[in-house]
């Protein structure tokens, strides 16, 4: 089932957003040869955000949505610094902290050194209510480690922005939610489908098989070789946590 908005602003800015990735071609639909992430879900699915860069035009108007949406949802003067996840998330927090006149920090994915800002470079916020942000989330593994990354060095983090959110895969806001990081994003693979009703951006086969993904993620990546379960993407963000130690 296709996610709500928020309000009518939300929606036509997620709209806006999709048609925009469909544009400059960082939606990519492959049924018949899925693509794995790293949490172990199988998806015929991917997008590739890193694109944005390379266009000024699509960029200035999803950050400019980015900030409209941090500020509608998070407040215009309650965020102190902006901190990028390594290394998607960077230009995506310069360009934030640069339109919000905030300072920017970014977070490694793995300690650099020791001490309390190992992972942390630009500067340690502590004590300041910080933005993470990254260019997408599929199941928020990441977005949990970035951030215990910036409360451990002293920083008060409890939101997250990311361009693009996959929607699909359980227990990626429950998760977030239950430490205490609120998640906020722009469009989802829903509202990329809403788009493609408007244009034949991709044939009608192609788009029957990411429905049916949508529909039950966990059961298309188990059927197709992925991780079926919850409990099963965990104990590989665990173990992957364990053997980078």
């Amino acid at each position: 089932m296709a996610m709500q908005h928020a309000s009518d602003w939300d929606r036509d800015a997620a709209l806006t957003t999709a048609r925009l990735l469909l544009e400059i071609k960082a939606v990519n639909f492959r049924p018949e040869e899925p693509y794995t992430f790293t949490s172990g879900w199988k998806s015929p699915v991917y997008i590739d955000c890193r694109k944005i860069i390379y266009f000024p035009r699509a960029r200035t108007r999803i950050c400019d949505l980015g900030v409209e949406k941090i500020g509608r949802h998070v407040g215009y003067e309650t965020i102190e610094v902006v901190a990028g996840g390594e290394t998607a998330g960077i230009p995506f927090a310069a360009w934030i902290a640069e339109r919000m006149a905030t300072p920017m920090a970014y977070v490694r994915k793995k300690p650099k050194g020791f001490g309390r800002g190992a992972q942390i470079e630009g500067d340690v916020p502590e004590g300041k209510n910080t933005l993470l942000v990254e260019d997408l989330t599929t199941d928020g593994g990441s977005k949990i480690r970035f951030a215990q990354a910036l409360r451990d060095a002293g920083a008060i983090c409890d939101h997250t922005f990311v361009v693009f959110y996959y929607g699909v895969f359980p227990g990626s806001f429950e998760t977030m939610k239950g430490m205490g990081l609120n998640l906020h994003h722009l469009c989802t693979w829903w509202d990329v489908l809403e788009v493609c009703r408007e244009r034949p951006y991709f044939a009608e086969s192609a788009l029957k098989q990411v429905r049916k993904f949508l529909e039950d993620p966990v059961a298309w990546s188990k059927a197709h070789g992925g991780i079926g379960s919850v409990e099963e993407a965990r104990a590989l963000r665990d173990g992957g946590e364990k053997a980078a130690e």
